[in-house]
This record gives structure tokens, C-alpha cells and sequence, in this order.
């Protein structure tokens, strides 16, 4: 066997034997080896889904490789030219490297999401960018080089920001992507669930390049119609059971309130210890940023001097740090709110769960107020709370799906599929109401329960009879 054709295999839970060709190895090693790439083996896939699925531990990292394998998989299969191969792949590795702790829920610190992972990536690609990375990879990578201008292909892919390369946007990010082909079955199985499922060799293997108007892009023959309602099906229940469980976003809507607390009182004597590490210092920097935010200032420029200033502390965070905030605060002194609330987490102290799905939400966020306000001498504003979350399993107008019939005419899934049609641009809710475990029994709030499900149905029923 030639030295080109010889494989690198990674074993994997989800994939089996994922196999790189040296080549194909060459082209990522690099990248795997360095630093930047590896902090993401310290930053879970999931949040804290694994205080509801217990074998949800699985990391950025995990998903990263196999989402490079899933591309290069995708790539093969629509016959790309190998240095197309190569650039395509690469910036499907990359695509997360700009997460942070806990993931998405780490995002929630900034006011408005006004900082999410993706602002941070472009900082963490100008790593890459140097003539002593450029030099040693292309050492080994003779035939295929990389240098500035390859490089920011890769990262104008990665940033939605490749007009000329619409198919190579359509692998590493769309409705159809490798990100997702990975991390739906990823997901599925650590967290020991069947939601997730789809046949994942027969997508493969109905995939195929796309002529439009706009250029080639990424699609399906007819008959990948199957396989594609089987695939957004999963994503739907998998939205619905997993990402959007309500425990866990309780636990994590703690989590963001106790990094809030000790971000807005990092300055008192109870957190000298923790003030002038890596994480007391961003928490620090992002409350003033917060106070900014919610003036009304939310400038180009002041994020970007945000990031100048504390990009060297945000890739060093980790869970671990975040672990240890909660540990440290939980052992506290002082009986205080963050003291109460990471001993929530660290305890995995479940609130109490009810549905709101049916319910009136703006007569509900109304009474809640009121009952907040009435209540807040002795019940404290992280302790009850309603929390929503939208989401659409599959969008019909934004770059929707594209199927090849057997007449080999191009159309949108959505006008070939009925339970696609049937299921698109539809706005599903995940809304509870969380109950701190020290307060659903109170009787005020018991009370106020009982109140909210009565005005509900007296509302509901006024509606009918108008109708």
C-alpha cells in the first residue's frame, strides 16, 4: 500500500472507524495538535445536559473530528477536486472553535446574546494566521499548501462570508451541513436516546451538487426524500427532548444567574479570591460591558475593544472554571444568593417544572410581575421565573433544502415533501414555569399557581365563546 492511500483511523462511538487517508491526515493534524483546537477537549457538547442524561459528557472536541469526517465523507461522495477537499474540511474542524465554556449557555452573560461564540472565532483563526503555522504545515503538505489567502476562504466559509462558494457554505453550515449530520447522531447517542436517528449512509449516499441560478450548491436526489423527513424529524424531537429538556435549562438559567451575581459583586470582600483570576476578570469585564450594553451603547467598536482586552482570558476558560466558581461559591460563608444558587447546581437541586405551552404567556408574564413585586421581601427574583424558547425545526425560506427529481428538475424540499410542508416555518414553543425547590410549597405560591391555571381558563373560555 502507497504511502497516499494508507489511512489514519480514529475510533469513534458514533462513526465506528473514521478513516483519513495520509493525505487527509496531513491536511488536519496540524490543526488537531494545536492548542487553540484543544481547549475544546475541556468544553462540553451540551451544557449541563448531563445532569438530566448522565452520558451527555461528550465534548466540542469529539464533535469537531467527527464533523471533519462527516465532510469528508460529503465531499467525496460529490466528487470535489482535492484541494476544494481540503479547505472544506478544515474549516468544518474550525467551524466551533469559537465557544466557551458551557457552550451556547455562556452566551447568555452578555446582554441581548450581544457577544455569541461565532464574534469570537475570528479571533481565535488569526492563530493560525502566521508565517511560522504556514511554514510547518506546508512542510508536510508539499502538494497542498496553505497560506493567507487559502486560509481566509476558509474562514469567509466558516463566517457565512463565501459568495463564491456557496457549496462549500452549504457542507460546513446550512440545513443540510456536516455540523449537523454529526452532531444530531452525536447527541442521540450519548445521551443515551432514539430521537436523534436518521441513515446517515443513505443521506450520503443521495447526496449530490445542485445547479441554480446562484451557483452549485449542495442537494439531494429523490431518493434522499426519505432519509431527509427522517432527518428532520429527528432534529425536531431532538430540539424538543434534549436541547430544549426544561430541566436542564432551568439548571442552566441558574448557572447564567449565578456567573450574572457574581460578575455585577465580583468587588466585595467575598470574592478577593476568585477577583483577579482569568475567570473573575472577564466576569468583571463583562458586567461593565453589560452596563453599556443596556445604555443603549452597543457599537462596533466597543465589542471589538471588548474582545482586544479579554481574548486572552476567554481561551483560557474552560467548564473546569466554571466547576470551581461553583464549588468555590457554594462553600461560602455567606448565606447569599450565589451561595444559594450554586448550591443548587452543585447539588443538582431540580426546580419544580410547569408547562406553559397552552397557557395565555403575556396574561402569564403579567401575573408573574405582579406577583414578583407583592412577594420580593422574601421571595428573590432568580427563584421563580418563566422561561421560553422558540425554535423552528426546518425554515422553507432561508436556503431551504434543494431535491433533484427524476426529471432532473431542481426543487425545494418543502413543495415535494407534505410532512415537510406540513412542518416548516412552524414557530414551536418550550415555555415553563421553574419554582425554586425552597418556594413551591409556600402558600403564596401555591396560591399564585392555582390563580395562574384559573385565569387561564377563564381566558381561554372567553376566547371560544367570542369565537
Amino acid at each position: 500500500m502507497s504511502h497516499e492511500s494508507s489511512f489514519h483511523v480514529i475510533k469513534d462511538p458514533v462513526h465506528g472507524t473514521m478513516q483519513f487517508t495520509n493525505i487527509e491526515n496531513n491536511w488536519i493534524k496540524p490543526f488537531i495538535d494545536s492548542p487553540t483546537l484543544q481547549r475544546l477537549r475541556h468544553i462540553k457538547q451540551l451544557g449541563m445536559q448531563d445532569s438530566v442524561f448522565p452520558g451527555a459528557v461528550h465534548t466540542r472536541f469529539n464533535h469537531s473530528i467527527g464533523c471533519c469526517y462527516v465532510a469528508s465523507q460529503i465531499t467525496k461522495k460529490i466528487k470535489l477536486k482535492e484541494n476544494e477537499r481540503q479547505l472544506v474540511m478544515i474549516a468544518c474542524l474550525l467551524h466551533d472553535i469559537g465557544h466557551g465554556p458551557f457552550s451556547h449557555t455562556f452566551e447568555d452573560i452578555f446582554h441581548d446574546k450581544a457577544i455569541r461564540h461565532e464574534t469570537w472565532t475570528p479571533h481565535f483563526l488569526k492563530e493560525y494566521k502566521t508565517k511560522k503555522f504556514f511554514e510547518k504545515y506546508n512542510q508536510i503538505n508539499k502538494n497542498f499548501p496553505l497560506d493567507k489567502e487559502k486560509f481566509q476562504l476558509i474562514e469567509d466559509v466558516i463566517m457565512h462570508k463565501a459568495n463564491n462558494n456557496k457549496l462549500f457554505e452549504d457542507i460546513v453550515s446550512s440545513q443540510l451541513d456536516a455540523d449537523r449530520l454529526d452532531y444530531l447522531l452525536r447527541d442521540n447517542h450519548f445521551c443515551g436516546v432514539t430521537y436523534g436517528e436518521f441513515d446517515f449512509r443513505w443521506m450520503l449516499n443521495s447526496m449530490a451538487v445542485v445547479n441554480t441560478p446562484n451557483g452549485k450548491r449542495l442537494g439531494l436526489t429523490h431518493k434522499g426524500i426519505g432519509v431527509v423527513e427522517q432527518y428532520l424529524m429527528a432534529r425536531r424531537l431532538m430540539i424538543r427532548n434534549i436541547y430544549f429538556n426544561q430541566k436542564k435549562l432551568a439548571l442552566e438559567f441558574y448557572l447564567i444567574k449565578l456567573l450574572t451575581i457574581v460578575s455585577e459583586n465580583i468587588e466585595q470582600p467575598a470574592f478577593k479570591e476568585i477577583k483577579n483570576g482569568r475567570l473573575g476578570e472577564f466576569l468583571k469585564n463583562t458586567h461593565k460591558l453589560n452596563l453599556k450594553l443596556r445604555q443603549g451603547n452597543c457599537s462596533a467598536k466597543l465589542k471589538e475593544d471588548f474582545f482586544k482586552e479579554n481574548y486572552e482570558n476567554y481561551k483560557d476558560l474552560s467548564d473546569y472554571d466554571i466547576f470551581n466558581l461553583i464549588k468555590f461559591t457554594a462553600n461560602m460563608k455567606d448565606n447569599n444568593h450565589a451561595k444559594l444558587i450554586a448550591n443548587r447546581i452543585q447539588q443538582r437541586q431540580m426546580p419544580k417544572i410547569i408547562r406553559l405551552e397552552n397557557f395565555n404567556i403575556v396574561l402569564a408574564e403579567e401575573m408573574l410581575q405582579e406577583f414578583k413585586k407583592a412577594n420580593k421581601d422574601h421571595i428573590a427574583n432568580w427563584q421563580i421565573n418563566i422561561i421560553k424558547n422558540p425554535n423552528r425545526s426546518y425554515n422553507i425560506e432561508k436556503d431551504p433544502i434543494l431535491i433533484i427529481n427524476e426529471d432532473k428538475v431542481v426543487q425545494p424540499l418543502d413543495t415535494i415533501s407534505f410532512m415537510i410542508s406540513a412542518l416548516g416555518n412552524k414557530l414551536e414553543h418550550t415555555i415553563f414555569l421553574s419554582i425554586d425547590k425552597e418556594i413551591h410549597n409556600n402558600a403564596e405560591v401555591l396560591a399564585f399557581v392555582k390563580r395562574l391555571v384559573k385565569e387561564n381558563h377563564a381566558k381561554k373560555e372567553t376566547t371560544s365563546a367570542l369565537v
